[in-house]
C-alpha cells in the first residue's frame, strides 16, 4: 500500500526531570519537512495540549500511516494511541530513542508495525518512498508474525542537508515551563551526539559516541526563520544539542555572526564541565553573544562516583567550570544523580549543600535510572538487579533497582530533600545577584516574585504526578530539609534590596518583623524577615514561631495539598492566615500597610482584595 497522508503524533505522558524541557516536537518536525515533498498531507498533532481524541483526528484526516515518537515515560500511552490506529487498520510506525532500545519489545504487540531506530528523517522518507519496510536501513519490523531488524543506518554526515522543521505545522504555542521573561519560546539543534562516555547515558548508545556538526551559517539561516516564525518577538531558545560545545572552532564562528545580527535571542543550552574548562576565553565570547543559561552534568561531589560513570571530570573541573560562568554573569544549572552504588542517606543529603557551595544557580537531583541500552542497565540487567518492569517509572524520580541498602522509598524521599534543602531563599536571590552582572540593574520586585512562581509551578508540573499519591509524605521531607538549612541559610548575608528593586515597597511598608510560617502535620519552619523603611536587615529560617513579630503569616501546607489541582498561584491565598496583629489598631495598620505594598509594587489586585477583609480577628 502507499503511504499518502501522514499523521504524526507525540502521545501526552512525558513526566519527570529527563523531560522538563522536551516541551516542542522538533523531532516530528524535521520528520515533516523531510517527507512532505513525498506525500499529499503531513500533519503533527501534540496530545499534551489537544482537546480532541486521536480517534477525531483519524476520522477527520484519514491518515494511512500514524508515526509516533515515544519516551520511556509515554510507553503505556504511546502503545494505547497505536493501538486506536491499528483498530483502524493504519500502519503504525514508531520512533525515538525508546522505541530504538526495545524495538523488539514493542513488535510484540500487536499494534505496532514497525520501528524506525535512530535518526528518522532518512528512513522515514525512504520508508514512504517503498511503501514498504524490507531493506530500509534503520528498520525493524514485523511479516507473517517474524520480527526483522534491518542493518542500522549510518549517521546523518551533513545535517546542513535536512531541510528546517516544520514548524508551520505546529497547532500550539508553547512556553518555557522554567521561564517567565515574556519572551516566546522555540527549539532548534545546532549538532547531534555527544563525545562523553557516561555510562548512565543514552547518547553513547544513540550516537555511539560519534558527534554531527550543522555549519554556522546554516544556524543563522534557521535562527532568521525562526525570527519571522514568531513575527520579530523577543525569544528564549533551547538548543536540544547534548554537548553544545562539542565544536569550538564552529561555535566561535556562530558567535561572530550572532554579533554581527544582533537578533533578541536568549538561548539556553547544555554542555559538558571540562568543555567549559578548557575554553574560557570562547565561554565568554559565548555569553556575550546572548547564550546565557547552561545545564551542565555534575552527577556526584565524590570523584570516585565521576569515575565509575565514565564521566571523564573532576571534581576541580566542577568548580571552575561554574566559577567561569558565573564571572561571565551566566545562569548556571547542574545535575547530580543519586542512589549509585554506595550511596547512604548523609552522603546524598550532602549533595545540594555542595552544589551551594561551589556557586550554582538552579539544580537538579534525580534518581539514577537504567535506560534501556546503556552501559549501566546493561550491568544491572546481567546481575539481576532491576525489578521494575513499569517503563512509565523511567521517570528519574523513582527507584527501579536495588542496588544499595536505601529503600525505593527513602531514596524517592531524599531526591525531594535534595531539591527542597537546594531551593531556598539564599539560592534564588544569589542568583539574582549573578544575573544582576549582564545588565547592571536592580530586577523588580514583580518579576522576582513571578520568577519564583515559575519555578514553583515547573516543580509542581514535573513532579506532582509523579508521586503517586505520595505527596503527603514528601511535604514532611520538604520541611525536614528546611529546616536542616538553617546554618548555611543564616550563615549568609542576604541583601536583597542590594538587587531586587524595593524602594517603593519597603517605604510604605516601613520597620516590620514578619514571620512566615510553615505547618504541616504538627510540624513548622518560618522564615523571619526584619525590614527598615530601606533596608532587609536580615531574613532568619527557624524551627518554631516566635512571638515578636508585627506580621505574622500562617501558611497551611495539608490544605495547599489539597488545592494541587488548581494552577493559579494566587489560591495559595486561601490558606493563609494573617494571625494576632488584627486584633489591635496597629497590627490591623501594619497588615494594611503590607497589603498596599504589595499591591502597589506587583499590580495584584487581587491580592489587595484579599488581605484587607477582616473576619473574626482573622486577615
Amino acid at each position: 500500500m502507499s503511504f499518502k497522508r501522514i499523521l504524526l503524533v507525540k502521545p501526552k505522558g512525558r513526566k519527570g526531570l529527563g523531560f522538563s524541557a522536551d516541551v516542542i516536537p522538533i523531532g516530528l518536525e524535521y520528520i515533516a519537512a523531510s517527507i512532505e515533498k513525498e506525500v499529499d498531507k503531513v500533519w503533527i498533532i501534540d496530545m499534551e495540549f489537544e482537546k480532541y481524541s486521536l480517534q477525531h483526528f483519524i476520522d477527520t484526516l484519514h491518515p494511512d500511516l500514524i508515526g509516533i515518537t515515544m519516551s520511556a515515560t509515554d510507553h503505556k500511552e504511546g502503545l494505547r494511541l497505536a493501538k486506536i490506529a491499528k483498530d483502524n487498520n493504519i500502519t503504525t510506525v514508531l520512533g525515538g530513542y525508546h522505541p530504538t532500545a526495545i524495538s523488539d519489545e514493542l513488535l510484540s504487540h500487536p499494534q505496532v508495525d514497525i520501528v524506525v531506530r535512530g535518526e528518522g528523517e532518512l528512513t522515514m522518507k525512504e520508508l514512504i518512498k517503498k511503501s514498504s519496510p524490507e531493506d530500509i536501513l534503520g528498520v525493524s519490523y514485523k511479516k507473517n508474525g517474524k520480527i526483522f531488524h534491518n542493518p542500522d543506518r549510518p549517521s546523518i554526515e551533513n545535517l546542513d542537508s535536512l531541510p528546517f522543521p516544520a514548524r508551520y505545522l505546529r497547532r500550539h504555542k508553547y512556553k518555557d515551563r522554567m521561564n517567565n521573561n515574556g519572551r516566546e519560546m522555540d527549539v532548534i539543534t545546532m549538532s547531534r551526539g555527544c563525545w562523553g562516555r557516561c555510562s548512565f547515558c543514552c547518547e553513547p548508545y544513540m550516537s555511539k559516541g560519534r558527534m554531527q556538526f550543522r555549519s554556522p551559517e546554516n544556524i543563522i539561516k534557521e535562527l532568521f526563520e525562526i525570527v519571522s516564525f514568531h513575527k520579530g518577538k523577543p525569544l528564549q531558545i533551547f538548543v536540544t544539542d547534548p554537548h553544545f560545545m562539542g565544536d569550538p572552532k564552529g561555535i566561535d564562528k556562530l558567535c561572530d555572526l550572532l554579533q554581527n545580527h544582533k537578533l533578541d535571542i536568549i538561548f539556553s543550552v547544555m554542555t559538558r564541565v571540562d568543555s567549559i574548562v578548557r575554553h574560557p576565553k570562547l565561554v565568554k565570547k559565548i555569553c556575550n553573544s546572548g547564550i546565557i543559561s547552561y545545564e551542565l552534568g555534575f552527577e556526584s561531589p565524590n570523584q570516585e562516583d565521576l569515575n565509575n560513570v565514565k564521566k571523564g571530570t573532576t571534581l576541580e573541573m566542577q568548580k571552575r567550570a561554574v566559577k567561569i560562568l558565573r564571572g561571565n554573569g551566566a545562569d548556571v544549572s547542574g545535575t547530580f544523580v543519586i542512589g549509585l552504588p554506595g550511596h547512604d542517606e548523609e552522603e546524598i543529603k550532602q549533595f545540594p549543600v555542595y552544589a551551594k557551595k561551589i556557586g550554582l544557580m538552579n539544580c537538579a537531583f534525580g534518581i539514577v535510572t537504567p535506560f534501556p541500552r546503556t552501559e549501566f542497565y546493561e550491568k544491572l540487567e546481567k546481575d539481576g538487579l532491576i525489578f521494575e518492569r513499569d517503563w512509565t517509572k523511567y521517570d528519574e524520580m523513582h527507584s527501579v533497582f536495588k542496588l544499595n541498602p536505601l529503600s525505593p522509598k527513602k531514596l524517592e524521599e531524599l531526591e525531594t530533600y535534595c531539591m527542597a534543602r537546594f531551593w531556598t531563599l539564599n539560592t534564588i536571590v544569589d542568583r539574582a545577584k549573578v544575573l544582576q552582572k549582564r545588565t547592571g540593574k536592580k530586577i523588580s520586585l514583580k518579576d522576582f516574585i513571578y520568577d519564583m512562581i515559575a519555578k514553583a509551578k515547573f516543580a509542581r508540573n514535573a513532579g506532582y504526578d509523579s508521586r503517586d499519591g505520595e505527596i503527603k509524605e514528601h511535604v514532611k521531607v520538604v520541611l525536614d530539609a528546611i529546616i536542616d538549612a538553617q546554618m548555611e541559610e543564616n550563615g549568609g548575608k542576604i541583601s536583597m534590596h542590594d538587587i531586587i528593586e524595593m524602594s517603593r515597597f519597603l517605604k510604605i511598608l516601613e520597620s516590620q518583623v514578619i514571620q512566615i510560617t510553615l505547618r504541616y502535620d504538627g510540624q513548622t519552619a518560618s522564615y523571619v524577615i526584619k525590614t527598615t523603611s530601606k533596608t532587609i536587615e536580615y531574613i532568619k529560617t527557624i524551627s518554631e514561631k516566635r512571638g515578636n513579630a508585627t506580621i505574622d503569616i500562617d501558611i497551611d501546607l495539608d490544605e495547599v495539598i489539597s488545592s494541587f489541582n488548581s494552577y493559579s498561584p494566587l489560591n495559595l491565598l486561601n490558606y493563609i492566615s494573617l494571625l494576632k496583629q488584627t486584633r489591635n489598631i496597629k497590627g490591623i495598620l501594619n497588615v494594611l500597610r503590607l497589603a498596599i505594598a504589595l499591591t502597589t509594587d506587583l499590580g495584584l489586585s487581587y491580592l489587595g482584595d484579599k488581605l484587607m477583609v477582616v473576619k473574626n480577628g482573622v486577615l
